[in-house]
């Protein structure tokens, strides 16, 4: 289909960011949007979808309540609607299961008509005459490509997982990133050992769900973090108020220089790993040690991965290198699950436009308080991303319960008023010296 008619908004990628700001324009009359996903259906991470995890978030940190809590597209209307109301009060959390929450989405988005599923966008450029942006999509299924026009275009596509140096194309039945581990689960069980590598909540479950296995099947299990111990996620009250607009306000008033030189002091509330989970971990070490056998478990902080080479006895021989004594040592093993994280995944066509983009420094483009990717030539017609603004937005860059926020600002954007208003002194401290 090849259409002149211009939207008001095209949506890149549905997951929870886009997928937010989908369900929050469904009850825009005046704004006329369409969002496109390559995949054929909603998921929220799929290959760590396991039983028995929760969400670090609240429920209130659902895909519109901090917009607007009266929205049918509310967790708490997913909860009446499947007639779990009950079963969720009786549990007594305030967290739901990560397979809800992947459940949840899927109920939103199949209400949505805006939402266009196996649809592959490959290109995005500008039409200046006409104000706008042209938008190509590819049908996946039947290989076939549509022209699309729309006057601002919001940038929600997933992040890529970070590999290690040296370990790129490496066998992936054995050396994988938890982003698959779900997925390749089955194949960890006739191994004589397994390693996880990573520091933060994804490394921490999946050591977990083997640790629970371990008795069943009887392999050496191991978790090394280069990180200097396994930092708990920071859940004082006060200390997570950095997760509101107030603090997002005040981030934004720094210069460049200090935002980035701020970052590492918020991962400990950003990136830590839930009190819930270390706690299990340890009760369930702590139990197997009464018998005082070899629990053939390593648990090691301060060691960095260097390199890995294929062995006889076992199929990997890791190089590692604990930082603080300055000591390589090699670590043999079967499987390696990585719990290392992710790095955005921007596409071509934004390079290709890098030249008109306002850059923060030779890596960092610019994004004002709308969250929209500034031009040199201030066009009215905006491309926002909701992606790679760590340094622009901080806690605001990735956090479930501020992607509200962010598709708030949006919004106000393109309908030029305060369609949804932003609250302003949510929390108890302040931010802003007097």
């Amino acid at each position: 289909m090849n259409t002149e008619k211009i939207y008001d908004v095209i949506g890149i990628g549905i997951g929870p960011f886009n997928l937010g700001l989908a369900a929050l324009l469904d009850q825009v009359e005046e704004v006329e949007e369409i969002f496109f996903e390559q995949k054929s259906q909603f998921e929220w991470h799929p290959g760590m979808l396991i039983e028995g995890t929760v969400l670090n978030s609240s429920f209130l940190a659902d895909l519109v309540t901090f917009a607007d809590p009266t929205s049918p597209y509310s967790m708490l209307n997913y909860f009446h609607k499947h007639n779990r109301m009950f079963q969720f009060y009786f549990n007594e959390k305030m967290q739901v299961p990560r397979r809800e929450y992947d459940s949840y989405g899927k109920w939103v988005s199949g209400q949505l008509a805006s939402c266009r599923f196996g649809y592959e966008v490959s290109n995005v450029e500008e039409v200046k005459e006409k104000g706008c942006y042209k938008v190509k999509v590819k049908q996946v299924d039947e290989d076939r490509t549509e022209i699309y026009y729309a006057k601002h275009v919001v940038l929600g596509v997933g992040n890529t997982p970070i590999v290690p140096p040296g370990l790129e194309g490496t066998n992936q039945e054995d050396i994988y990133h938890t982003e698959n581990y779900s997925f390749n689960k089955e194949t960890l069980r006739d191994a004589k050992a397994v390693t996880i590598i990573g520091s933060g909540q994804s490394a921490a479950e999946v050591f977990y769900d083997l640790l629970q296995d371990q008795k069943y099947f009887d392999y050496r299990l191991s978790w090394f973090t280069r990180s200097p111990q396994f930092f708990q996620a920071e859940n004082a009250k006060v200390a997570r108020e950095i997760f509101s607009p107030d603090y997002v306000d005040y981030f934004r008033s720094l210069d460049f220089d200090t935002r980035m030189k701020g970052l590492p002091n918020l991962d400990q509330a950003r990136k830590g790993i839930e009190q819930d989970i270390l706690y299990k971990i340890y009760d369930l070490l702590y139990h197997r040690s009464i018998e005082r056998e070899d629990p053939k478990v390593t648990l090691q902080a301060m060691t960095e991965m260097k390199g890995i080479t294929e062995a006889e006895e076992y199929s990997y021989i890791v190089e590692c290198f604990q930082w603080q004594k300055e000591k390589t040592f090699y670590h043999p093993t079967d499987k390696l699950v990585l719990g290392t994280g992710y790095k955005p995944s921007l596409p071509d066509w934004l390079e290709d436009m890098k030249e008109e983009l306002s850059w923060e420094d030779d890596t960092h483009f610019e994004v004002d308080d709308h969250y929209r990717i500034k031009f040199k030539d201030n066009r009215e017609h905006s491309l926002f991303t909701l992606v790679n603004i760590d340094h622009s937005h901080g806690t605001a860059a990735t956090n479930l319960t501020l992607s509200v926020l962010r598709n708030q600002a949006i919004i106000n954007a393109v309908c030029s008023y305060e369609r949804f208003p932003i609250q302003k002194d949510t929390v108890f401290q302040q931010f802003f010296p007097e």
